[in-house]
């Protein structure tokens, strides 16, 4: 996989509506964290049916999100991730795009939220380091359009920073004792 395509711009309304499925958002994340694996490995992880995940994987494919991977075999047909990030800040300019980028913004929205209730009731086992830095912060300021647009550029340049020195589905790339950390944004203007 080349870096250029580590972060993948969508604009398509149809892609970013394939990808918003939560069976595919599963099959996206599994990718990353193990790296390349068949539709029946994922079927067992995820413990649907191997048709449905051949069929997520394939529907994936069609827009780009996953490709066939290298085989030990020419009867094990391996996936693997395209892009392991995505932004759809452009799509938002036409109303499909939009209507898709709010579609997809929800599901993610209601995941983010269901790991906040997963990691709150295993945070009092965890050591203060992980502890201390992770959940929910709030802060209400009043900005400029383009201060907005500077300060998301910042945050979003030092994630970049991670994503393009530690690629999600690299495991060489991973230093010892670090764990999968989900960041979410929500960035409100009212």
């Amino acid at each position: 996989m080349s870096l250029e395509k580590r972060t993948r711009l969508l604009d398509d309304p149809l892609a970013i509506r394939a990808m918003a499925h939560p069976v595919r958002l599963d099959l996206q994340s599994l990718l990353g964290r193990e790296g390349p694996m068949t539709a029946a490995d994922a079927a067992r992880r995820l413990g649907i049916s191997q048709a449905l995940a051949s069929h997520h994987l394939r529907q994936l494919a069609k827009y780009d999100f996953v490709e066939a991977a290298p085989g030990k075999d020419n009867r094990e047909r391996p996936w693997r991730l395209v892009s392991t990030s995505q932004s759809w800040r452009d799509a938002t300019r036409t109303p499909e795009g939009a209507a898709a980028a709010d579609v997809l913004e929800q599901l993610l929205a209601e995941r983010a939220l269901e790991s906040l209730a997963e990691w709150q009731q295993q945070r009092p086992d965890e050591q203060p380091i992980w502890r201390d830095h992770a959940g929910i912060g709030r802060s209400g300021i009043y900005l400029t359009g383009d201060e907005l647009a500077e300060l998301m550029q910042q945050i979003n340049g030092l994630v970049e920073r991670y994503v393009e020195e530690r690629p999600i589905d690299d495991p060489s790339t991973r230093p010892e004792g670090s764990r999968y950390v989900s960041i979410t944004q929500i960035v409100t203007v009212q």
